[in-house]
C-alpha cells in the first residue's frame, strides 16, 4: 500500500505571477482558492449564519522576502561549534528576517484599501509579517475572502466558533499570503478529558475512592497508592541536589488556553504536601487577548501544568498566560505567539501540553503557526509540547486518501510534528524505565525530516522494514524527542488530591529539568539553550536515558515498539539532569 498524504484539505497549485510591477491595477475579484474543507469538520455541526453586527479580528499572515532566512538563522544559533551558537536574535532582528517584500505589503494594503478597510482598522507587526484586522463586520470578512462565515458548535463541549469551510485570495496576492486566521482552522484547546478535538496531554484518569484534603471522604480521581510524586522525579531524573542561582533572570511560562486556570492556593497545599521548602512558592499571570482568571475555578490541566514545573524548578520565575480566542476573538496559539513574540524578553522555558491531530489541521495554517514556533527558538525560548495521549492514533483512525477512499492512517500530533519545538512522549516504571503505552508518537505528513533526524530515524525506519507500509509517512518529522514519566501522578484540584496520566505530566516535568539547565547556564554566563533539538541530536545525546521496551499501540495496531536508539514511541529517551550539566559545561 502507498502512502497518501490526506487529502481533507484542498490547496490549489497556484499560477505564477508575471511580476509585481502594476499591483495596483491587479482585479481583486479573481481570487484564487487558499483552502478548503470537503465536509463540516468531524464533532462539529453548523448552527447557521452570525448575527448581522457580527464582527471578528483577521490575522493576515505574509510569507518572508527570504524564506530561508528565519530557518538558517536558527540553525546557527543552535548549533553548538557554530560561530553563532547561542548568539540568539533580539525582537527587531527577527522581524527583519521574516519582514515580506516591501511590494508585497504595498499590494496587500491596496487589496484591503479596495475592499474598504482602511489603515485605522489595520494593524501592522513582525516586520510587517503580520497584519491584523480589528472588528472587522463579518459581512466584509466574507467579501474580502470569498467566504462564509458561520458559527459551528463542537459536539461534546458546545464551545462555539465562528469559521468558514473555505477561502481564497486574489491571484495576485494569494501564493504571497502564508494564511489567514481565523478560517478554516477549528481545532483549539478547549475539550473535554475524555475526547480529544485538541486533546490535553494528561487526559486519562482512574475514578476511585479518594480522600477530600479536609478529611471528608469523597470521590476523586486516583489510581496507583502514593504515584509519581516530584521528589521521585527529581531524585530520579537527578535533579535533587541543585539549587538554582539564577532565578531572577530565568523564566519559566505555562501556557493555558481558553478557561484553563491554575490556583495558588491548590499550589500552595501541593507544596505543602510534595515539597516543604517550596511553600511560598507563586506565579505571575499574563492574560491575553480575553483571557480569563479565575483561580476558584481551577481546571486539571493549569493545576498539573504550574504544579509540577513549579515543584522540578522552584525557584524559577514561573507565568502562567491565560489566552484566549474564540469566536471574534482570533485563535488562541497565534493569540499567544503574537504576544510573546512582541516581547522584549523573552521566557527562556514554555511547557504547553496541548495537542491536535495533524490531520485536522489546515496545512497553510500549520505552516505559519511552526513558523512561528521558530522565531521563538531564534529568541532563545526552549518550546516543548506533548506527544499526545492515543498512541499512534484514536479510534480506527480511517481518514479520506488522495482519492476520497478511506483508509488507515496513523495520526500523529500538531504542534508536536513542527520540527522546530521538542515533542515529549511518556515513560513509565522505574529500573527500568518503559515506554507509557498512550504515549503519542509517529511522523508528521506536513513537514519533512529535519536535517537534525538525518542520522537517527533512518536507523529506525531500516530496522522497523516493511511493517506498516503505507500507513504512516517515512519522510516526515518523527516524533517525540524525548519521553518522561506520565503515569499516576498526584495533584491538588479544589482541596483535593487527584492522580492523573499523560504526556501533560511529563511536559512539564521535561520543561522544569530544561529551565534547570537554563539556569545552570545563565549562572555560569552562557546563553540559555534556546531550541532543544539540535543539542538533542548532538552533544547531549550521552545525557539521555535510551528507552527499549514498550509500545504505542493505536489505530487497531500493535504500534511502534521502543528500541535502542530513537524510536516513535520514546524518542532519544529520557533526560539526566547530571549527564546533561556534564555535557553542557565542557
Amino acid at each position: 500500500m502507498r502512502f497518501h498524504p490526506f487529502s481533507v484539505l484542498s490547496v490549489l497549485t497556484f499560477r505564477p505571477l508575471s511580476g509585481l510591477a502594476t499591483p495596483f491595477a491587479s482585479h481583486w475579484d479573481d481570487l484564487r482558492e487558499k483552502h478548503t474543507w470537503n465536509s463540516v469538520p468531524e464533532n462539529w455541526q453548523n448552527l447557521g449564519h452570525p448575527p448581522a453586527d457580527t464582527t471578528i479580528n483577521l490575522h493576515i499572515a505574509l510569507k518572508a522576502k527570504n524564506e530561508n532566512a528565519l530557518i538558517n538563522s536558527l540553525t546557527e544559533v543552535s548549533s553548538p561549534g557554530h560561530p553563532k551558537y547561542g548568539e540568539h536574535l533580539s525582537r527587531e532582528e527577527v522581524a527583519e528576517l521574516v519582514a515580506p517584500p516591501s511590494d508585497v505589503l504595498e499590494l496587500a494594503n491596496a487589496w484591503l484599501e479596495h475592499h474598504g478597510v482602511y489603515p485605522s482598522t489595520i494593524s501592522t507587526k513582525h516586520g510587517g509579517s503580520w497584519l491584523t484586522l480589528t472588528a472587522i463586520p463579518v459581512s466584509k470578512a466574507n467579501e474580502l475572502l470569498s467566504a462564509s462565515y458561520q458559527l459551528y458548535q463542537h459536539i461534546g463541549t458546545n464551545d462555539t466558533v465562528l469559521r468558514t469551510l473555505s477561502y481564497g485570495l486574489p491571484a495576485a496576492l494569494v501564493e504571497h499570503v502564508q494564511c489567514v486566521a481565523p478560517t478554516t482552522h477549528f481545532g483549539f484547546p478547549r475539550t473535554p478529558w475524555q475526547e480529544p478535538l485538541m486533546r490535553r496531554g494528561g487526559a486519562t484518569t482512574e475514578q476511585t475512592q479518594g480522600t477530600v484534603l479536609g478529611g471528608d471522604p469523597g470521590t476523586v480521581l486516583s489510581s496507583r497508592d502514593q504515584g509519581v510524586t516530584p521528589s521521585s522525579l527529581r531524585s530520579f531524573y537527578k535533579t535533587s541536589s541543585y539549587v538554582p542561582l539564577a532565578a531572577g533572570w530565568n523564566m519559566l511560562g505555562a501556557a493555558g488556553y481558553l478557561g484553563d486556570y491554575p490556583s495558588p492556593e491548590d499550589l500552595r497545599q501541593f507544596m505543602n504536601r510534595y515539597r516543604v521548602d517550596a511553600t511560598s512558592e507563586t506565579y505571575r499571570v499574563v492574560q491575553i487577548q480575553g483571557g480569563g482568571y479565575d483561580p476558584s475555578s481551577p481546571t486539571i490541566e493549569a493545576n498539573l501544568n504550574m504544579q509540577y514545573t513549579s515543584a522540578i524548578a522552584y525557584p524559577t520565575t514561573h507565568i502562567f498566560y491565560s489566552t484566549g480566542g474564540s469566536d471574534t476573538l482570533g485563535d488562541p496559539f497565534i493569540n499567544w505567539l503574537d504576544y510573546v513574540l512582541g516581547l522584549w524578553s523573552v521566557p527562556q522555558t514554555v511547557s504547553t501540553p496541548y495537542s491536535l491531530p495533524e490531520y485536522r489541521i489546515p496545512l497553510d495554517y500549520a505552516t505559519h503557526v511552526c513558523n512561528l514556533f521558530a522565531q521563538l527558538g531564534a529568541r532563545g525560548v526552549s518550546v516543548l509540547f506533548s506527544s499526545g495521549n492515543d498512541g499512534i492514533g484514536h479510534g480506527d483512525c480511517l481518514v479520506q486518501d488522495s482519492s476520497g477512499k478511506s483508509q488507515v492512517q496513523f495520526l500523529p500530533t500538531f504542534p508536536s510534528t513542527c520540527p522546530w519545538v521538542t515533542s515529549v512522549g511518556g515513560t513509565m516504571g522505574y529500573n527500568p524505565e518503559i515506554a507509557a503505552s498512550l504515549s503519542g508518537g509517529g511522523f508528521s505528513v506536513y513537514f519533512p525530516r529535519p536535517s537534525y533526524q538525518d542520522d537517527a530515524v533512518p536507523t529506525f525506519l531500516l530496522n522497523l522494514g516493511g511493517q506498516y507500509n503505507g500507513l504512516y509517512n517515512p519522510e516526515g518529522r518523527g516524533v517525540p524527542d524525548i519521553a518522561l514519566q506520565a503515569m499516576h501522578f498526584p495533584i491538588i484540584l479544589k482541596n483535593r488530591r487527584l492522580k492523573v496520566s499523560g504526556t501533560s505530566c511529563s511536559t512539564p516535568t521535561a520543561a522544569g529539568i530544561i529551565s534547570l539547565l537554563n539556569d545552570y547556564r545563565i549562572s555560569s554566563g552562557k546563553a540559555p539553550l534556546g531550541f532543544l533539538n539540535i543539542l538533542l541530536y548532538g552533544i547531549c545525546l550521552e545525557g539521555l536515558n535510551d528507552i527499549t521496551s514498550g509500545s504505542n499501540p493505536g489505530c487497531n495496531t500493535d504500534g511502534f515498539s521502543a528500541v535502542p536508539g530513537w524510536d516513535p514511541v520514546t524518542g532519544l529517551g529520557s533526560l539526566d539532569f547530571e549527564r546533561l550539566v556534564a555535557i553542557l559545561s565542557r
